[in-house]
């Protein structure tokens, strides 16, 4: 079987800094993930998340890493680059996953809550 590597955006926002937001916020961002593009974690090369300044109560790979296999996809947490008058509070995730050629179902990138916004091109209709 022949594969490739597809790259899947995500981002989402918290309502404040604190382990239970952003424990809300990431678990519903990757169930969003993961039921719109039927992904298996083994397919996973890496998960890149990048978090605003403003949120330092958990890491979101922690949160990431407590999922039924995921404790073994690579994981990294970065900082955004901080723009002034960017969206706050808000987390972010690169994924990048090996699909068979013949997947045949389109992507979906998932952007929730405030960070609709952020990219209203890529939101699925």
């Amino acid at each position: 079987m022949a594969w490739r590597v597809q790259a899947i955006r995500g981002a989402t926002t918290v309502s404040e800094n604190s382990i239970e937001a952003i424990r809300e916020a990431v678990t519903e961002l990757l169930d969003e993930l993961e039921t719109h593009n039927q992904i298996d974690p083994e397919q996973i090369i890496s998960t890149t998340f990048s978090v605003t300044r403003d949120l330092d109560a958990i890491f979101p790979a922690a949160i990431a890493r407590q999922r039924p296999h995921w404790n073994h996809v690579p994981l990294l947490d970065v900082q955004q680059m901080h723009v002034e008058g960017s969206l706050e509070r808000c987390i972010r995730f690169l994924i990048h996953v090996n699909m068979p050629e013949t997947h045949s179902q389109k992507i979906v990138h998932t952007y929730l809550r405030e960070a609709k916004n952020l990219r209203p091109d890529l939101i699925a209709r």
